[in-house]
């Protein structure tokens, strides 16, 4: 037993059984709570419960602070089952998932800390609208404000991310003239929330955004995530970038909601009988048609991309580290697991008719969580331009690979 699972006394029961059948476990509740958590904006306390019962917060942690440290292909499914229940949860999860992967980061008597002490321990964080980091004595005085800070509400810390300012007030750059980030963890109690998020989909996220002013945060209370003389745990997991996680996981919260929305169509077109015709959906040439065209495409993104994974994974046990090549693949099988994700979605959407225009039917909610999930910066096609570069021969931009 490891030192940290031994000062909580006991392994997690949960640590025993594949996450996926841990989000199969809870999926119900999900589902039950899924209205609540739309019109509260926030994930209801029983998801919480149910969740952190079944360890799902913590599937990218070490397993010396209790968690499951799964491989990418493995995560990739947790956040697809997941989707299929409750899309703002899955968010809300796959997000405070990626941001632990920091423990690796982070001096272990703080991922301990953050992590090992508290079972219910989660960091999530936002996106940088104006930050600074000022080098002071014993670490940083911190004023700035993160927007879209997915799940926050129900972290116990809260990342920032900020640019590192010098005495002397210049910025600290990296050996190509760079600004470097420095990502400050803060207590839940010192950050001020601003609620605005009114959004058309994954409203229960509630990625409000958050602020704080003249904050001091201790050296060792900071992460520079993704650097490699930065990480200090040597699971093979670490070798992936947060940048692979988030493009891997978030094409499995789309993968969810599209096969979420065509099983629907399915069950629809087995009762549906269209407006001016006498046969049920199903019976159409068309809709059989549309159905295995629009099964293909999912199962093919999805295939890909977990087969790209597990090649990545192989690699990595071989030669102890994930090269560019690899991580240009993961992200045009992520990227492009994205598109088609939506591309289904829409469809389903359409064929089903005005059936899905109603709030009391299953396509509405799901159509609108896809569209804002696809509009985060992981779909982006200036990813497939880099990808498209480096195919050519020429320098793709490392920050969208």
């Amino acid at each position: 037993m490891s030192a940290a699972l031994d000062m909580n006394l006991t392994t997690p029961a949960w640590l025993a059984v594949h996450p996926v059948e841990r989000v199969r476990a809870i999926a119900p509740v999900l589902r039950a709570n899924s209205d609540e958590i739309e019109r509260r904006r926030r994930l209801t306390p029983a998801v919480l419960d149910a969740v952190h019962a079944q360890g799902l917060y913590r599937c990218l942690i070490p397993r010396e602070y209790g968690g499951d440290e799964a491989r990418p292909a493995d995560a990739v499914q947790v956040f697809e089952a997941m989707a299929q229940a409750d899309a703002s949860t899955t968010w809300c999860v796959g997000q405070a998932s990626i941001c632990g992967m920091s423990a690796a980061y982070v001096k272990p008597a703080i991922a301990q800390e953050i992590w090992g002490k508290d079972p219910r321990g989660a960091l999530a964080w936002g996106y940088a609208q104006g930050a600074k980091a000022k080098v002071v004595d014993g670490g940083y005085l911190v004023t700035g404000q993160w927007g879209f800070g997915s799940g926050g509400h129900h972290a116990s810390w809260v990342g920032g991310h900020c640019q590192i300012e010098e005495p002397d007030g210049s910025l600290r750059r990296d050996a190509e003239g760079n600004p470097i980030e420095r990502t400050m963890l803060f207590r839940q109690d010192q950050i001020a929330w601003e609620t605005n998020w009114d959004v058309i989909g994954l409203r229960g996220t509630g990625s409000d955004t958050y602020r704080v002013k003249d904050l001091f945060v201790p050296a060792d209370y900071s992460v520079r995530r993704d650097v490699d003389e930065e990480r200090v745990h040597p699971g093979l997991l670490y070798q992936f970038t947060t940048t692979n996680l988030y493009a891997s996981c978030f094409a499995g919260v789309m993968m969810g909601i599209a096969r979420r929305m065509l099983n629907d169509f399915k069950t629809l077109a087995s009762t549906k009988v269209p407006s001016a015709t006498t046969a049920l959906l199903r019976d159409s040439p068309v809709t059989q048609l549309f159905v295995a065209q629009n099964e293909a495409k999912l199962q093919q993104a999805r295939s890909w991309l977990l087969e790209v994974l597990r090649d990545a994974w192989a690699s990595v046990e071989a030669t102890g580290q994930l090269s560019f090549d690899h991580k240009v693949t993961i992200r045009l099988a992520a990227t492009s697991a994205i598109h088609r994700a939506r591309e289904v979605a829409e469809a389903a959407y359409l064929e089903a008719g005005t059936t899905a225009i109603f709030e009391s039917n299953p396509f509405e909610r799901p159509c609108r969580d896809m569209h804002a999930a696809g509009q985060q910066v992981q779909a982006r096609m200036a990813h497939l331009e880099a990808v498209g570069a480096h195919l050519l021969g020429l320098n793709a931009n490392p920050r969208f690979i």
